[in-house]
């Protein structure tokens, strides 16, 4: 079963998409090796990347981490003009059943004992660290530091070296060797510029909440 979310409680100005498998039982018994966690989310990044790739997506970042007595497994994707929530839940699909693969293949657990799988898109929270972040953040108002100084502009254009910002008017360009992380600036003046699934309530929930459950 796959638990598919509209939004997850995020910022307006979002474009986060989410969908969580149901926890993935193992067998249990006997004693199972310590993985180093480096190591493990190499291999996890060797089997889930190909898979993203071939559906048209970046894989941004793979993680793993304890919930209880089983293991998290978040995977972010991301592509040019963002990633919908149908295609989210399709991808999910395909990592599991990789992971599946994989295990059978080795005879081995990529991820030891119980774990649930969320797939997801970045929000505006992700932080601009490689040109194609930033590409897909044209026109978007960002803060960073420059140099030794924090410079908040509007992201005019940006290529494979350097991005072009708007700052008060003044359109400068920067190496991304001379930028720290960038920040994505929520500007409310322009929600209306959101489209509606990306929308949030004044209290901070999506304006629509519902969850679909569809049978795997």
């Amino acid at each position: 079963m796959t638990q598919r979310d509209r939004a997850d409680g995020r910022s307006p100005g979002s474009r986060s998409r989410r969908a969580v498998t149901a926890p993935r039982p193992r067998p249990e018994g006997g004693s199972r090796p310590r993985v180093d966690p480096g190591a493990r989310r190499e291999r996890l990044r060797a089997v889930i990347e190909p898979v993203v790739q071939s559906a048209g997506f970046d894989l941004e970042d793979v993680s793993v981490s304890r919930a209880g007595r089983r293991h998290l497994v978040r995977v972010m994707v991301d592509a040019d003009g963002g990633v919908g929530l149908d295609a989210v839940a399709v991808v999910s699909r395909s990592i599991s059943a990789a992971l599946d693969e994989a295990d059978s293949a080795t005879g081995a657990e990529l991820i030891p004992g119980e774990y649930q799988l969320e797939v997801s898109s970045p929000g505006v929270d992700r932080p601009l660290r490689l040109p194609r972040h930033w590409r897909r953040n044209t026109g978007r108002l960002v803060q960073v530091m420059a140099g030794q100084r924090q410079v908040t502009g509007r992201v005019v254009a940006a290529d494979d070296s350097s991005v072009r910002l708007d700052v008060d008017g003044d359109v400068r360009q920067w190496p991304y060797e001379d930028l720290g992380p960038g920040r994505v600036q929520l500007e409310f003046n322009r929600i209306d510029e959101v489209e509606d699934d990306d929308l949030m309530d004044l209290d901070g929930t999506a304006d629509d909440d519902e969850v679909e459950d569809e049978e795997r």
